[in-house]
């Protein structure tokens, strides 16, 4: 089993520095530990980033939130910025991040689709300053008891043989969990165990989880000391995805010569050391069948680009119209900015059209970064947010910028008048359908639904239907 409370116990007791990246879908969260404990976390979750956290606590204004792009910085922490900049007081900037560190974590603890890897660094610390510390058990206790049941805490212990061994953490469990702790003597399945205890599989499975997770108890067969130490060879694969992620993030700010660390003037020679070093670094083939499956994208990513480099930068004909396009990039950038633009854009339509609202609004936003002046890029984006709880403020600014943007354009004004409705605000709502009308007669979806304001009619089961018909 793949999860996030087994790699916090063996985080925590072997009093592990390093980082936990996890990789979802088109979600990435990156967790920082010095000595077991956490202190420092970012992702590009929706709704878990250091600007809408703050936002939600209260701790920066409506105005500073909604020119939050403009103090991003790939170099720098948005919260350092935000303080030099005296946006924000550097008491409310540690609570904001105590907040997401959590949240961050404790969301994780829902996911056991994930893929995970570790790797040891040495004096880890926080890009804020002074670090803040959460005790990994903490993170265990509040995880385990807020996540939901899934079967694959059943099949993690069910043929396993649980014996007491530690009782450090006995003081944060419930007299229940005391009791049902109590009957494990390390003699019978953790199978028979529940059959004998009587209790619901959903409390009798979570709470051996949080035995094991916080080093209550061991299972027959594992390390007497508690660690869960990984060979030689798994922890060269981990520093070695660790090195793919690092490559992958900069991939899009570097041309074929950085990306193989070469001059303008290297030669043929000079070109094929290059791509053949970093072959060996990062081939597929290196990898084999272990890389964790929500790495293997990274991994194809960063080698095809190197052979793309390769292949363009030994080919002299190749070369040199590459070097000319680079004399011209602008013009060329342009161009590739804008197929870059679209083609996130179709892929983020389809993320919305299955459901998928998180994972769209990562890359709509991407989108509306390459072009901040293309509606359709920001009308997707306000309408995914406006299924996502925690983003509605930011979908009404969306909206906004869409009918600026398009003042003609009814669909904009449809959208942000269903938020409206779904907030309860009817009176905005109607001011929004009416401008809709305004602009669209025949609008059905706004038609209706100013209707079933009034009291005229039930609503339609499809309300966003726009892009769907694309």
């Amino acid at each position: 089993m793949e999860h996030l409370g087994l790699h916090l116990r063996r985080i925590y007791f072997n009093r592990q520095s390093g980082e936990l990246a996890a990789i979802y879908g088109r979600i990435e969260k990156h967790l920082y530990f010095d000595q077991g404990d956490l202190i420092f976390a970012k992702t590009n979750q929706p709704g878990e980033r250091l600007g809408e956290v703050l936002f939600k606590l209260g701790k920066i204004s409506e105005e500073t939130f909604f020119k939050i792009e403009n103090y991003l910085d790939p170099q720098q922490n948005l919260g350092k910025i935000l303080l030099r900049r005296g946006l924000i007081s550097e008491r409310n900037l540690q609570e904001g991040l105590v907040y997401q560190m959590k949240e961050i974590t404790l969301n994780l603890f829902h996911v056991f689709e994930a893929s995970f890897t570790f790797i040891e660094k040495k004096g880890v610390t926080s890009p804020v300053g002074e670090a803040i510390r959460i005790a990994s058990p903490q993170l265990i206790e509040d995880g385990i008891r807020l996540m939901k049941f899934h079967p694959s805490l059943t099949s993690f212990a069910e043929d396993k043989i649980p014996f007491l061994k530690n009782k450090t953490f006995l003081h944060v469990l419930t007299d229940e969990e005391r009791e049902l702790l109590t009957k494990i003597n390390g003699q019978v399945s953790a199978a028979a165990l529940f059959k004998m205890s009587g209790r619901p599989p959903d409390f009798f499975w979570r709470s051996l989880y949080l035995f094991y997770c916080l080093g209550l108890i061991e299972f027959k067969g594992e390390a007497e000391t508690g660690k869960v130490e990984g060979n030689a060879e798994e922890a060269e694969l981990q520093a070695s995805l660790n090195d793919v992620l690092a490559f992958a993030g900069r991939l899009a700010s570097l041309n074929y010569y950085e990306i193989l660390g070469v001059s303008r003037n290297a030669s043929e020679e000079e070109v094929k050391k290059a791509y053949f070093h970093l072959a060996r670094r990062f081939h597929p083939d290196r990898f084999g069948r272990e890389v964790p499956f929500g790495f293997r994208d990274k991994v194809n990513q960063v080698f095809d680009q190197i052979t793309k480099a390769y292949k363009t930068l030994i080919n002299s004909d190749l070369r040199r119209s590459y070097d000319i396009s680079l004399f011209s990039a602008p013009r060329e950038e342009e161009k590739s900015l804008t197929a870059r633009a679209e083609t996130k854009f179709r892929q983020g339509r389809t993320l919305f059209n299955q459901g998928r609202y998180e994972e769209a609004v990562i890359l709509l936003e991407e989108c509306t970064r390459l072009n901040r002046h293309k509606a359709d890029y920001w009308l997707l984006l306000a309408m995914a947010e406006s299924k996502i709880p925690a983003l509605h403020k930011k979908a009404e600014a969306d909206f906004q910028r869409v009918q600026e943007l398009e003042p003609w354009n009814a669909e904009s004004f449809v959208g942000l008048g269903l938020l409206y409705k779904q907030e309860g605000l009817l009176v905005k709502a109607t001011k929004q359908l009416q401008k809709a009308l305004q602009v669209d007669p025949e609008h059905k979806v706004a038609r209706q639904e100013l209707e079933l304001i009034e009291g005229k009619k039930p609503s339609p089961k499809s309300l966003f239907s726009f892009f769907k018909k694309k």
